[in-house]
């Protein structure tokens, strides 16, 4: 009872102005993030990565949940982590609707939401968040449609994707197809799911060889799929003669293939830097170095080549690596401080 007594005497001082509310991360509080993370892939590890090595290095701690690919799932992590009472939220999710779920929870939560990988369409929510993270899949998809253009005209393109409900493929797409069209020296002849699965972008290679579809080139959405899809066009001795392969991300089993000839060109887009951007644009808000909400935050991307693989500059690490923080430093000074 005089418990009670006292925190309802606490809440009237705090309502009249008498005592200052304490801060999230005041009065030696470790503030406590959630992290949503959409499945197993590579991409999705290495984004984890990034942001807890952030977040540590911020002195947070991170509490991280994996939503398999199910949507319902998804919404339970969600909504575990909002009854946990997190600082803070970051959901990286496989479909726009869990996105806009989030968004919506962590609104009515009070729960300072950012969000991975969503092309920005969450910012259309109507929900207010701190900031949508993502790299510039428009300009990544005009940047490899001209790089065919360039070097294989004539060659008609065959494409294995991620999962087709992404919103980054279905942005990278979008730029993609309506840049081949307008180039008009290659034409698009199949478009396959590969499910961020490797097993899955072997039967997609697979059926187009054994159905007959002829093509030149084979775009892949990840290189753990292409390296998967390389491997079975050598052993079919396709691999470059006819099919050449192009893929995206710049991983480092990706830049081994591209050492050798297997990848013929790539982009490179680091899982693990976007994660620490992630990480520090929520650092900054809950902290109140910067009260900014629904801002848009591009990671840039550059051409994986023979010239740039060994830039760490050019081609950014998956792996947590010093050069995250010199990057930041660069093109992100509004972080500078947090780490």
């Amino acid at each position: 009872m005089k418990l009670r007594l006292l925190m309802q005497f606490f809440v009237l001082l705090i309502t009249a102005g008498a005592v200052m509310p304490i801060s999230a991360g005041a009065a030696g509080k470790q503030l406590v993030y959630g992290y949503v993370t959409p499945g197993p892939d590579t991409w999705y590890k290495r984004d984890v990565d990034g942001f807890v090595f952030a977040a540590e290095k911020a002195g947070a701690k991170v509490v991280v949940l994996n939503s398999n690919y199910d949507a319902e799932k998804e919404i339970a992590n969600i909504d575990s982590l909002i009854n946990q009472g997190v600082d803070g939220m970051c959901v990286f999710t496989f479909n726009q609707n869990g996105a806009n779920i989030a968004a919506k929870k962590t609104s009515a939560a009070g729960i300072p939401l950012v969000v991975t990988d969503n092309a920005g369409l969450v910012l259309k929510s109507g929900h207010d968040i701190v900031a949508a993270i993502d790299f510039d899949w428009g300009a990544m998809g005009n940047d490899v449609a001209n790089h065919i253009a360039t070097n294989f005209p004539g060659e008609d393109i065959a494409m294995i994707m991620g999962i087709f409900e992404h919103v980054p493929v279905q942005m990278f797409r979008a730029s993609f197809e309506a840049e081949v069209k307008k180039l008009g020296k290659n034409k698009i002849v199949a478009i396959k799911d590969g499910k961020y699965d490797p097993s899955v972008a072997v039967n997609q290679i697979q059926d187009l060889i054994e159905a007959g579809t002829k093509f030149g080139v084979l775009f892949v959405f990840n290189e753990d799929m292409a390296a998967a899809v390389v491997r079975t066009l050598k052993t079919r001795n396709l691999l470059n003669n006819p099919i050449k392969v192009v893929s995206s991300n710049g991983s480092p089993p990706g830049l081994a293939l591209v050492r050798d000839g297997s990848i013929k060109y790539s982009v490179s887009s680091s899982p693990g830097w976007e994660g620490m951007i992630s990480a520090l644009a929520l650092q900054s808000y809950v902290t109140g170095k910067n009260k900014s909400k629904n801002q848009q935050i591009m990671l840039p991307i550059t051409p994986v080549n023979m010239s740039t693989m060994n830039d760490k500059a050019k081609v950014v690490p998956w792996e947590v690596d010093p050069i995250w923080l010199e990057l930041t430093k660069k093109y992100f000074p509004q972080y500078n401080g947090l780490y």
